[in-house]
This record gives C-alpha cells, structure tokens and sequence, in this order.
C-alpha cells in the first residue's frame, strides 16, 4: 500500500503533518464506524509526532459514535497551532462534527458533509423483528418532524392539543417507551451542544448568530440524514466559512490517498458469504481490516478475522401432509477475532 508516500506528498503539499483516520463504510458485516476506541491510537501517533505548527486530519467516515468528535478535537488541539480537517470524499455524521472542529475544512469537488441528526437505540427502543437482539433506531429528526408536522403544517398550538397529539403518537406506537423519546430529545439538545462547543473551538472566533445558523441547517432544516453536502453548499449557504476549497493537486493527492484505501479495505466490493468461503471450500477463514489510523511513519489498522464454514441444515418446508424439515446446505460464519494491530 502506498499510503504513505501519499501522506508524505500531502504533507509537502500543505506544509503540515498528516494523520488519517479511515472507516471501510463496505455493505456487509466488515465495516467500521467512528467510534471511542480511537482516541488511545491518534494519541500514541500524535505523541510520537509532538507538538507542530500544522496537523491536518485526512478524515473519510460515514459517521458513528457522536462522543467521539469532541474527545478527539479537543486532543488534536493540544498537540497544533492549527487543526484542519482534509476531506477526501465522505465525512458523514459523526465525522461532519469533527470536521466542523477544524479551524479549516479543505474539501474538493467530490468531498461531502451530511446533517448531524443521529439515530438512537437504547433498551427503550422497539425490538427489531428481523433480529430480536437488536432494537431499532429512533430518528431524531422523525420525531421532531411528527410535532413539527402538527404545530406547524396543521396549526396546533395550545398545550391541551399537543398533548392530545403525543398521546396519538404513543397510543399508534406501542412499542415505542416514553423514555425512548426522552432520549430522543436528550440526545438532539447534546448534538446541539457539542456542535457549538467545536465550532467555538476554532482560532478565529465565530460569531453567535453564525454559530447558530450552521447548527440550525445541520440538525433540523435538511430534513434527512442522506442528504449530502458539497463544498460550495456548505460556505455559501450554510454559512460554514471554515470550508477552503482544495486546489487541483491537492484535490489530486486527497481521491489518491482515498483510492488507496479503498481497495486496501475492498470497500466497493459486495460481501457475499459464498464468495468468501471460496469455491469447493468447505472452511475458510479471512482477515478484514476495516479502519486505518496512519500517519508517514506509524500505521495501525483495525483487523477482523471470520470463520466460514459450509454446513448441513434442516430448514422447515410447508407440504401437504403438513411441516418436513428438509437439509440444505448452508454458509455460518462467525468472528474469532478483532483489534487494533
């Protein structure tokens, strides 16, 4: 991999040092998420690196824990005179909060922010019926959207009526606990908090109403999770004057660093458990590395093993003289292992 060659020329390019941070965002089971588990790995290569003028975060994610953003920013901070955030293609999510730290988002033409309205799942959400061991995610801004529909689209305003509308609510949803939607509103008030507290982070101060405005589009006013920013949208119309537009060989060495890890992590191959057992095999077993932290000197990854086996299974069939199990051949797999390496 030529990772860090590229890192190298990225850090010439920009007079900096370089840390990336890469979740494989493949379909399938081998994928990452921004999550807490980071934070000692950036703080082993930050610390090997010492304090610099410059540190640019090359960041690449579709969004994961929303603790994590504040945590990591913060740490950066301690260890640069300037933090920028280098987006090479999608920052979603979790990953637009960490960008909105930086005292500069450098994005090309085929970089991408998204809303920060997350998705929650506690022991008060329903049960997913397709797998009873987890619980669906409550959207934050389905919620906000159902009352908005009411207070604003149908006119109710009085205390008795919404009050009638969120009995309507709970009586249509009976799986959906009270408490679900206290975390519901517990978690869109603490995004609000910790989108102000990155964007007061900055060198150059903010001001309030600006501030508000960038937190206003990206928590309520895109009304879904899956739209998509681009570079221009986001410095002129939501107003995030952090946002600087790579040149030509900048944007070049960014898709460069981009494609490399993504064939690395295989994240535009379909994961298809036959295809991984391999053909006329009976057990395989494959290693997966989902997420990379590197900078020109220091690489980790983060490595999932799997096992895959092919086995004899009675599936149930329904017949005329009533239920016969019948075996069929079938591909388990499970994981033996993971970590940081």
């Amino acid at each position: 991999m030529k990772t860090q060659e590229t890192i190298k020329k990225i850090e010439e390019s920009r007079g900096s040092r370089v840390v990336t941070y890469v979740t494989s965002d493949r379909q399938g089971p081998v994928n990452a998420r921004v999550a807490m588990d980071i934070i000692p790995i950036i703080s082993n290569q930050l610390r090997k690196i010492g304090k610099q003028d410059k540190i640019d975060l090359v960041l690449y994610s579709s969004g994961g824990d929303t603790m994590v953003p504040w945590r990591l920013v913060s740490m950066i901070r301690e260890y640069c005179d300037h933090f920028s955030v280098l987006v090479p293609y999608k920052a979603h999510s979790a990953a637009t909060m960490i960008a909105l730290g930086a005292d500069e988002i450098v994005m090309s033409d085929m970089s991408e922010l998204s809303p920060i309205d997350p998705s929650t799942a506690n022991v008060f959400n329903p049960v997913d019926p397709q797998n009873p061991q987890n619980r669906i995610p409550i959207s934050v801004e389905d919620v906000m959207a159902y009352f908005d529909l009411a207070k604003n689209k149908f006119g109710i305003k009085s205390d008795e009526e919404l009050t009638e509308i969120f009995k309507k609510f709970i009586d249509s949803n009976p799986s959906i606990h009270p408490l679900a939607l206290g975390n519901v509103n517990r978690t869109h008030n603490l995004i609000k908090i910790l989108a102000k507290r990155l964007l007061k982070s900055h060198k150059a101060p903010m001001k309030e109403d600006e501030i508000e405005k960038i937190i206003e589009f990206l928590t309520e006013k895109l009304y879904s999770h899956q739209y998509y920013i681009g570079r221009k949208e986001a410095k002129d119309d939501l107003g995030i004057k952090s946002v600087v537009f790579a040149d030509k060989e900048l944007s070049d060495l960014m898709s460069e660093l981009y494609e490399e890890y993504k064939q690395e992590m295989k994240m535009t191959e379909i994961w298809n458990p036959e295809t991984e057992l391999g053909e006329n095999q009976v057990m395989n077993k494959k290693v997966y590395k989902i997420a990379y932290v590197e900078n020109a000197e220091i690489s980790n990854y983060f490595e999932v093993n799997m096992e895959f086996k092919k086995v004899q299974q009675n599936v149930a069939q329904q017949t005329t003289i009533g239920p016969i199990n019948i075996p069929q051949e079938q591909i388990v797999w499970r994981m033996i292992g993971q970590g940081w390496k």
